[in-house]
């Protein structure tokens, strides 16, 4: 395998509609409804992608530190390494997040707050 990135396109046809009530549903070729979860907090959701996204790019050499990485992003230091720490929550609060389960008030600001690393004291986490 070299090191050069591969990125794969899958195409699924799917057509979201928006109900009365502002949640998205999505109509399956065959008609299906598939209600997304309503809980979901989309801001959290892409601070979550965005943290793992910039940790890879660290991890991987294309940015050898925050400060690189935050100008490169035109981004300020410090909100990166805040964000950059949502990459230490419990891979079951990571899921809950994605999955809009997340423990009451568990919001972006909130999470932005120095929290625990050691995942068992991280409140309201359901362990994985």
């Amino acid at each position: 395998m070299t090191g050069e990135a591969q990125m794969l396109t899958i195409r699924v046809p799917l057509a979201p509609r928006k109900l009365p009530s502002g949640r998205k549903l999505v109509l399956t070729p065959e008609g299906n409804a598939i209600e997304g979860p309503a809980n979901v907090d989309i801001t959290l959701v892409k601070a979550l992608a965005r943290a793992f996204r910039w940790r890879r790019m660290i991890e991987t050499g294309r940015h050898a530190t925050v400060a690189e990485l935050a100008a490169a992003e035109k981004i300020n230091p410090s909100y990166v390494s805040r964000v950059l720490r949502l990459t230490l929550l419990a891979p079951g609060m990571v899921e809950a997040i994605l999955d809009g389960r997340q423990p009451k008030g568990v919001t972006l600001p909130g999470l932005l707050e120095p929290f625990p690393v050691e995942w068992i004291q991280q409140t309201g986490c359901p362990l994985s």
